[in-house]
């Protein structure tokens, strides 16, 4: 099987799609539960998952400029993500989603320059 470096990037940014869509819509309890547990705002909770699911949508459009505002929010997110994993002591295991999608949402975007 001959994958292209183009299908493998499609392929990439619907893991991306799925996963923040599985995390805030299925398991949105979860997310309720760990903005409690890091003291985040529920405003704060809902704008990050509008902006979140925005991003992962804006992966998919035609339109190059729209791609690369879509994974550079991603990126933000995570790395504020990550950050806050950080500042409350999380093992790697805690953090190993976040870093998963800001390593993905990374090659798309240097895909896409």
């Amino acid at each position: 099987m001959n994958l292209s470096l183009e299908t493998l990037i499609e392929v990439l940014k619907t893991i991306v799609l799925v996963s923040i869509l599985f995390v805030w819509v299925v398991r949105y309890n979860n997310i309720r539960n760990e903005f409690e547990h890091y003291k985040l705002t529920k405003r704060l909770r809902d704008l990050v998952g509008i902006m979140k699911i925005s991003f992962a949508l804006m992966l998919h459009s035609d339109i190059k400029e729209i791609v690369l505002i879509g994974a550079g929010g991603i990126l933000f997110f995570m790395s504020a993500a990550i950050i806050t994993h950080i500042r409350v002591k999380n093992n790697l295991n805690n953090m190993l989603p976040a870093l998963t999608m800001f390593s993905l949402s990374l090659i798309i975007l240097l895909y896409s320059l």
